[in-house]
């Protein structure tokens, strides 16, 4: 836990921490549930010093019970507070589906109930976590109505996004990636700010192609294009930070203006958020291509565990730039 009121280098699990504790500090209705995040200060650590800090009544241990944790928080954001759950792995999300998809993302729509909450959800691959704590299942809440899901790739983005979601009054889905966690440093202003839910950012302008992606993804790309650019090739990378709502306004002008476009993400391919851009581009930037819409994926396969298989199930860049090469000679 560091908060601090000068430019400061932090990592992107140090950013988390300090959104939370620069969220709680201001706002007494934000309080903290989850396993193991009290005295243990969660599995990864992010919230070590807070129940001493903040107390047991704000920062508090629950049952082994994904939903019993939602329900809990669902019932504590409909009476004006705001809690943050936390997902140890976003594998076991899946034990709260009902909770998150039946009642925290239809109560607005049934009789007008905000549902302020948050759960963050550390995803993704590259640790050696096998097929039980890997999973990018940020599709699953793609598809239901009523759902904020955000992913940010760097530690300005982490803290920003987070920041805003605890803030915003619908239910928000923030997906953590934990191979980010201690690689991924930046350096933080000293003053307060958010980066605002449903915006888009170009993290490179490119001229010759525009890759679509998100969370880890993102760096995967900028190396790719680091390299392509020595062959002459130069990458846009467009890091979409929100998918839901999906920044239509600015993957569509990138597309527009590159005529060529690589869809890239860590989760499965089939049925993945790749698709839904991938029709959104055919439907409204079908008269700019002028090349077939690529998509680089995992395998249609659960995450290995053994670190050769996990390190060929998972996106590479030489897989953005074999891509690239492609398009760019179509």
């Amino acid at each position: 836990m560091m908060t601090t009121a000068v430019a400061h280098e932090v990592t992107y699990l140090e950013a988390i921490s300090e959104a939370l504790d620069e969220e709680m500090s201001q706002d007494e209705r934000v309080f903290l549930l989850g396993e193991d995040i009290g005295p243990y200060g969660g599995a990864f650590r992010i919230t070590e010093g807070f129940q001493e800090k903040y107390g047991e009544w704000r920062v508090f241990d629950t049952p082994l019970s994904e939903s019993g944790i939602v329900g809990a928080a669902i019932g504590a954001a409909m009476m004006g507070m705001r809690p943050i759950v936390e997902m140890q792995f976003a594998d076991f999300i899946s034990c709260a589906f009902d909770q998150i998809t039946e009642m925290a993302a239809k109560n607005h729509y049934r009789w007008g109930a905000a549902v302020p909450m948050v759960i963050r959800a550390p995803y993704g691959g590259g640790v050696h976590g096998g097929p039980f704590h890997s999973v990018c299942p940020e599709a699953w809440f793609f598809h239901t109505p009523g759902l904020k899901l955000v992913a940010p790739s760097t530690a300005y983005d982490a803290k920003g996004l987070l920041k805003s979601a605890i803030r915003d009054n619908n239910p928000v889905l923030y997906f953590e990636h934990k191979f980010l966690y201690r690689r991924v440093k930046e350096t933080l202003p000293p003053e307060d700010f958010f980066v605002p839910i449903g915006e888009a950012e170009i993290k490179r302008k490119g001229r010759d192609l525009s890759v679509i992606t998100y969370g880890a993804m993102v760096h995967i790309a900028l190396e790719a294009a680091e390299q392509l650019d020595q062959e002459g090739i130069d990458l846009e990378v467009v890091d979409l930070r929100t998918l839901s709502p999906l920044d239509r306004h600015t993957i569509v002008d990138s597309v527009g203006k590159t005529s060529k476009v690589i869809v890239l993400h860590e989760a499965t391919k089939t049925g993945g958020i790749g698709a839904e851009i991938s029709a959104l581009l055919a439907e409204e930037c079908f008269s700019s291509l002028d090349a077939p819409i690529l998509r680089i994926a995992a395998p249609d396969t659960p995450v290995p565990y053994s670190p050769p298989l996990e390190e060929f199930f998972l996106p590479k860049a030489r897989d953005v730039i074999a891509a690239a090469r492609q398009l760019v000679a179509y």
